[in-house]
């Protein structure tokens, strides 16, 4: 559902709706060339990496997909299906992750997790808190945190 408004600026006119995937890839074409240019980066400075666990079966026991931008590493998302999450999955998912974030040149991670989800598994790793967003529904809260990777899980220097 859209609805038009003349906000009185000539021709122009402002549309408010659902979901538009054309708009957003016009929008992420521009915000990518403003932030390329403020950053002095480019589209080769970024990748994406996942990381994904099977079992013997093929069925999906949980998986990591993040981002690289210029030595940062994201984690978007980590998941591990339920009757696996006290077997260490999550924590070789990141392991994994992590290691090959530095093998592609990252040196920091960053990552934020609802207060219902997983920041006590991201401390546990060496992830600090840098911030927080209110309002989360429920009453929760998005934790989000940074980890230099400068030195591996054993505490030695790569």
């Amino acid at each position: 559902m859209t609805h038009d408004q003349d906000q009185g600026h000539g021709d122009a006119t402002l549309s408010v709706g659902d979901g538009d995937a054309a708009l957003a890839k016009a929008l992420e074409r521009g915000l990518d060339a403003f932030n390329f240019a403020a950053t002095n980066t480019t589209p080769e400075d970024q990748g994406e990496l996942s990381v994904k666990a099977v079992d013997a079966h093929g069925e999906l026991i949980g998986g990591l997909t993040g981002w690289i931008w210029s030595g940062l590493f994201g984690i978007d998302m980590l998941w591990v299906r339920e009757d696996s999450r006290a077997d260490g999955w999550g924590s070789r998912l990141l392991r994994a992750a992590e290691d090959e974030a530095r093998r592609r040149g990252c040196d920091r991670a960053t990552v934020s997790s609802f207060t219902f989800q997983a920041p006590d598994f991201y401390r546990r790793h060496g992830y600090v808190e840098t911030g927080r967003v209110l309002g989360i529904p429920g009453g929760a809260e998005d934790v989000h945190f940074h980890k230099s990777l400068l030195q591996d899980p054993s505490g030695d220097t790569p």
